[in-house]
């Protein structure tokens, strides 16, 4: 894991609202950066169930198809709003990968019942409220998720 940069807006009191890390394109590395986002939203003080569940995929999917040996993959998390004044909190999960040619589809049918793969694209898609694909720079991609949250 190597940090790329973390920020705080208030260094003195408030824990850093943006996350950015490299992580191995293994297993362990999509683990590590569901625990990662975890820890950093309850440091935060902002809900993980649905954040867990949507790095867990995005992340798995950076291993098992954007993964080149050698190359990491990037989770970025951003907090953005802070709940007051009625205003809301949006969490921002990016995760980079280094096949920029192989763009995830869009969700379709669900997967046979039997199928061991196929439905973790249709899981961010109901538990997020946006999410998408972007180019970051070639020949990686950034597939992203958005969360309206409130604390």
């Amino acid at each position: 894991m190597t940090p790329e940069n973390t920020r705080t807006e208030n260094p003195a009191s408030a824990p850093a609202r943006e996350l950015a890390v490299l992580l191995s394109p293994t297993r362990r590395g999509a683990r590590l950066a569901r625990l990662l986002t975890v820890a950093h939203l309850a440091d935060l003080g902002l809900p993980t169930e649905a954040a867990a569940q949507i790095t867990a995929e995005l992340a798995g999917n950076a291993v098992l198809h954007g993964g080149v040996p050698g190359r990491d993959f990037r989770l970025g998390l951003r907090v953005t709003g802070n709940g007051g004044d009625g205003g809301g909190v949006t969490l921002r999960i990016e995760v980079s990968d280094a096949r920029g040619d192989r763009l995830p589809a869009v969700p379709g049918p669900p997967a046979s019942e039997d199928a061991e793969g196929g439905r973790g694209l249709l899981l961010v898609e109901a538990l997020a409220d946006r999410w998408g694909v972007e180019s970051w720079p070639p020949p990686r991609k950034t597939v992203w998720a958005e969360l309206d949250l409130r604390p």
